[in-house]
């Protein structure tokens, strides 16, 4: 018996290839993400986004606990909670990539920027209100890496045309520098918001308007060859409500 194997038409295939790789791009400047009927297969554009990606550290050790559902009722409460933060109207893509959950901004404005960093604080406090549940039902605690970023990068719609599977993807720095930046927090003495020099740039003058001691809360540091800031700051009002749970 012939096993049903899945097939693919590998010279149609390679003729798509040529097509796309051969297509010419229309790259336009814009100040917001286009929404999803603005992107075709053939064209782009160039946007400021800031991007937050959070990360849970040592996710591998607690996914391989043989409590299942445990481990299903923290991820379920750990991502909705953060989905929560990061869902609004000025969010272009809010998603989960394995252990990590992120947002992507439109950010033309530095005063665009500022609220995303404003969304890391919340969550930096947020997981000590998880922690604190978790505690009470006996889970581990968890701890986790902030990643920010902003940069002007190209974003094109990427997938199959008329399959209906299709996405955005973004080419440049923002999501890249975010995505890495969330691996350094909580670990080996470097705090759990981290972000890049650019990023720091856009908020400190609102955020020391703000409160004068904004700039002593963010420290820079070098590591691999990379210079960015870190910090653990929290909202105060938050952490007082959490403390009579």
């Amino acid at each position: 018996m012939t096993a049903n194997l899945p097939t693919y038409d590998y010279m149609t295939g390679s003729q798509r290839v040529d097509n796309i790789l051969n297509q010419p791009m229309d790259k336009d400047e814009e100040r917001n993400i286009p929404a999803d009927h603005g992107l075709t297969y053939s064209n782009g554009y160039m946007c400021r986004i800031s991007a937050i990606f959070v990360d849970m550290r040592d996710s591998t050790k607690l996914f391989s606990s043989h409590n299942n559902e445990m481990v299903s009722r923290m991820v379920r409460s750990f991502t909705s909670e953060i989905i929560e933060i990061l869902d609004t109207d000025k969010a272009a893509e809010v998603g989960i990539r394995g252990d990590c959950v992120y947002g992507i901004y439109s950010t033309p404005k530095n005063s665009d920027v500022y609220p995303v960093y404003s969304r890391a604080i919340l969550i930096n406090t947020l997981i000590k209100m998880l922690n604190k549940q978790y505690k009470k039902k006996g889970y581990p605690e968890i701890m986790i890496g902030i990643g920010l970023a902003v940069s002007d990068d190209l974003v094109i719609k990427a997938g199959k045309k008329g399959s209906g599977v299709s996405s955005k993807v973004w080419i440049g720095d923002a999501v890249t520098t975010a995505s890495n930046l969330s691996a350094y927090g909580s670990k080996n003495g470097i705090s759990s918001i981290v972000m890049s020099p650019g990023f720091y740039d856009n908020i400190i003058k609102i955020g020391v308007d703000d409160n004068p001691e904004f700039s002593n809360w963010f420290k820079s540091i070098r590591r691999d060859n990379e210079v960015f800031y870190h910090g653990s700051v929290i909202r105060t009002e938050f952490e007082k409500w959490i403390k009579t749970l």
